[in-house]
């Protein structure tokens, strides 16, 4: 879901929708000519990652093999430099400087119990650079992200969480720079039967091996001898 909202913003997707949608000739007419002035490829952009755990990273490695994307993040833990190597990723050690340096921004963190995305964080976004949100709905400010997004100052969003799901914010799924989906990134039958999988298999390695398949938070326990 993550590498078409990325095709999505970049190429001006939520506009060329939602223009056929209203069955309306001028508007159709008007995304045929004018979405593909703004619109963009996705080679040599770079993509800035919040939180490059595992979802992160995989969103890392794909974007980077099958669009030749340039690769940034900033995490709480470095990523180790053979990790950083098979993608090609670059750390920022603050958040200014990743969102400063990034051509679209992806937030891929839990929350943390605060809103991220500010009026003051977009404003540290390069002007036309594009956000995608696929964690949580509450690490935005959608008022901020409405008014940033009318300005200009970003060139789109794609969205698949929402601050007060179900409801989604009326502006912004009107918008006709914003990608909006239902909160269904991992929506598939292959994907539940994969969580299912992964479970049993940690299970089965604890069991049987004394050692988890991907254990959560590894790195913060103080003994590892139990995993």
């Amino acid at each position: 879901m993550t590498i078409f909202l990325i095709l999505a913003v970049f190429r001006n997707l939520a506009w060329s929708h939602q223009a056929a949608t209203t069955v309306n000739p001028q508007s159709f007419a008007d995304a045929h000519k004018n979405s593909p002035l703004t619109a963009r490829n996705p080679r040599n952009h770079v993509l800035g990652i919040i939180g490059l755990g595992q979802i992160g990273y995989t969103i890392a490695a794909k974007a980077h093999a099958a669009f030749g994307m340039k690769i940034a993040y900033h995490d709480l833990i470095r990523k180790p430099a053979d990790q950083e190597a098979r993608v090609g990723a670059v750390y920022h050690d603050t958040l200014e400087s990743l969102l400063g340096g990034s051509d679209c921004v992806v937030v891929a963190t839990p929350f943390a119990g605060k809103t991220l995305m500010t009026l003051e964080r977009f404003r540290q976004f390069k002007q036309g650079a594009r956000f995608i949100n696929i964690a949580r709905g509450s690490l935005v400010d959608e008022e901020a992200l409405v008014q940033v997004l009318d300005e200009g100052w970003l060139a789109g969003a794609g969205l698949d969480v929402h601050a007060n799901e179900p409801f989604v914010h009326p502006r912004l799924v009107r918008h006709p720079r914003v990608m909006a989906m239902s909160h269904n990134a991992g929506g598939t039958v292959d994907t539940h039967i994969g969580f299912e999988r992964l479970a049993m298999e940690n299970i089965e390695g604890l069991l049987l091996r004394g050692k988890a398949l991907t254990p959560v938070n590894l790195h913060l326990l103080s003994s590892k001898s139990s995993l």
